[in-house]
C-alpha cells in the first residue's frame, strides 16, 4: 500500500510539473504577428549578418574562377551590392514566409556556437556546389531549348 501511495505521489508530482512547464512555455511564447516576426528576423540577421555572408560566399566562389578574375569578382560581389536593400528584402521575405516561432528558432540556432560554426562553413559549401548547380542549370536550359518548337519570324 505504501509503495502504491509513493508511486501515485511521484506520478502526480510529475504530471503537475509537466503541466506547469507546458503552461509556462505557452505563456512565454510570443504571439505570431508581423511585429514579432520582424523582431525575430532582425535577431536572426544579427546572428548571420548579410554583409559577412556575402563576403564569405564571394571569397569562396572566387576560388573557382581563373586567378586573374578573382579580385574583380569579389569586388563586384561585395562592394557593388546594396547590403541595406538586400537586408530589407531578406527581412520582408522572412516576415512574409516564416512564423515568429520559426524565426526565433533560426535566430537561436544561428546565434549558438554550433550555428555559428555551421555558418562559417556555408560559403565553402556554396562554392563546392556552385559548379554543379551551374552545369545542371545549363543542361536543363539546353533541354528546354531543344524541346521548344522552332519559331520563325513573321
Amino acid at each position: 500500500m505504501r509503495k502504491q501511495t509513493f508511486t501515485l505521489t511521484i506520478l502526480t508530482l510529475f504530471i503537475s510539473c509537466l503541466t506547469l512547464f507546458i503552461s509556462c512555455g505557452l505563456a512565454f511564447s510570443a504571439p505570431d504577428t508581423p511585429e514579432t516576426r520582424r523582431h525575430e528576423a532582425e535577431r536572426y540577421l544579427q546572428a548571420t549578418p548579410p554583409k559577412a555572408l556575402f563576403e564569405d560566399m564571394a571569397d569562396k566562389m572566387a576560388a573557382n574562377l581563373p586567378p586573374d578574375q578573382r579580385d574583380q569578382f569579389k569586388k563586384l560581389m561585395t562592394s557593388q551590392l546594396d547590403i541595406a536593400a538586400l537586408t530589407k528584402a531578406m527581412i520582408d521575405a522572412m516576415v512574409k514566409n516564416f512564423t515568429t516561432e520559426e524565426l526565433k528558432a533560426l535566430a537561436d540556432f544561428y546565434g549558438s556556437p554550433v550555428g555559428k560554426s555551421a555558418m562559417q562553413k556555408f560559403g565553402t559549401y556554396m562554392a563546392d556546389i556552385m559548379p554543379t548547380m551551374e552545369a545542371e542549370i545549363m543542361k536543363a536550359q539546353a533541354k528546354v531549348n531543344q524541346s521548344m518548337p522552332n519559331q520563325s519570324p513573321k
